[in-house]
């Protein structure tokens, strides 16, 4: 099924990436017991150069895997300067195991780098090993919490440099 898989560049609120995300917000509130992820993301927080919102389709059309990144710089949730915060990674589950989340990954980490982003941020939670193990083998590691469940117990973040290629 990787055959065939085409990335895209979409806005965040394009019928296909609104379809994902309720996909993926269900999945938070089964591992999470209750809500999804309230951050506020705007449409316009995704559009380049200040970020990206990518959809992976399978060679039938259909939309099958997203992540983004926006741009963040210090502020009072615990962010820093030129950092590029990642967002709504989520692939369907049959077509997970294809590696689709890394490929996602990497090409969101280098547009961040081209955009002139230091540091890729991102905040995770405790009942999503998967995720954690992603990123993990992916260069990053745990940090200190930022974001807006910066004091929630389950939160995990993490941050990976984006050194030059």
């Amino acid at each position: 099924m990787s055959q065939g898989i085409q990335l895209r560049a979409v806005s965040y609120d394009h019928p296909d990436a609104v379809k994902l995300n309720d996909q993926v917000q269900v999945e938070y509130q089964a591992r999470y017991d209750g809500e999804g992820d309230v951050t506020f993301l705007d449409p316009a927080m995704f559009t380049p150069p200040r970020g990206l919102y990518l959809l992976a389709y399978d060679a039938h059309g259909a939309p099958v895997a997203s992540g983004g990144w926006r741009g963040q710089d210090a502020n009072d949730e615990g962010y820093a300067d030129g950092d590029a915060e990642l967002k709504r990674m989520y692939v369907v589950p049959e077509a997970r195991g294809l590696g689709l989340a890394r490929r996602i990954l990497a090409e969101l980490e280098a547009d961040a780098r081209a955009a002139g982003r230091i540091r890729m941020a991102l905040e995770t939670g405790d009942q999503q090993p998967e995720a954690i193990a992603l990123y993990l083998s992916s260069g990053y590691s745990l940090s200190e919490k930022f974001g807006h469940y910066r004091f929630y117990e389950s939160s995990r973040c993490m941050t990976k440099p984006l050194l030059p290629a």
